[in-house]
This record gives C-alpha cells, structure tokens and sequence, in this order.
C-alpha cells in the first residue's frame, strides 16, 4: 500500500453547501473520465445521493459496487477503501455528506 498526503481529486465542480463543527455537504461534479481516486479515511463515514447520471461507488474489504440512479444512496464507514466514478467513466453529480472527524483522505494503491 502507497500512502500519499491529500490532496483534493481534480473534478469538474465542488460546491460547498454547508460546513459545520460536525458535518460538511458538497455537490460533485465528474464529467466524462473523471473519478475520485482509490482512498479511505481514517475517521468519518461518507454518504452518497445520486443526483444526475448513475453514480458508481466501489469500495474494498467488503468488495462491492453500488450503481446508484439518480435519488438512490449508499455510505462508506471509516477505514473502508472507495473509489467513486460515473457508470462506464460517464459524467455523474452527486451530494455527499461527510460527518465529524478527520478528513485525511489517505490515498491508497488499489487496483
């Protein structure tokens, strides 16, 4: 495993909704061939909403991939490596909630 210090994935749009002492919500936007590359952290839990496109989240240690339609959702809990990106590398927005705790967004070498 590779550790690299965060640094935010370059995607097309970030907009930053509302940011607290123990929640941050942004809307994503990846156009075509963007992602957010392979990480885990270490503290919070992150939660999806598709909002346009079908969104796929894949994560590691359970294996899965969820395919979410526009109004569907799943989360990721701490510690739990995921990789999130349109279906077939398509555009995709989607909200995501992040609760309390560190956003160390550690990068990891998974394939």
């Amino acid at each position: 495993m590779q550790v690299k210090k965060y640094a935010p994935a370059a995607i097309s749009g970030r907009e930053l909704i509302m940011e607290g002492k123990d929640m941050r919500v942004q809307i994503l936007t990846l156009d075509k061939g963007e992602s957010i590359p392979w990480h885990f952290h270490s503290e919070i839990t992150d939660y999806f909403v598709c909002l346009e496109g079908t969104l796929v989240v894949e994560t590691k240690a359970p294996s899965h991939k969820h395919l979410l339609k526009v109004g569907e959702r799943c989360s990721v809990g701490p510690m739990n490596a995921h990789y999130v990106h349109g279906l077939e590398m398509s555009k995709a927005k989607f909200l995501i909630l992040q609760g309390v705790g560190v956003y160390d967004n550690i990068s990891v070498g998974v394939k």
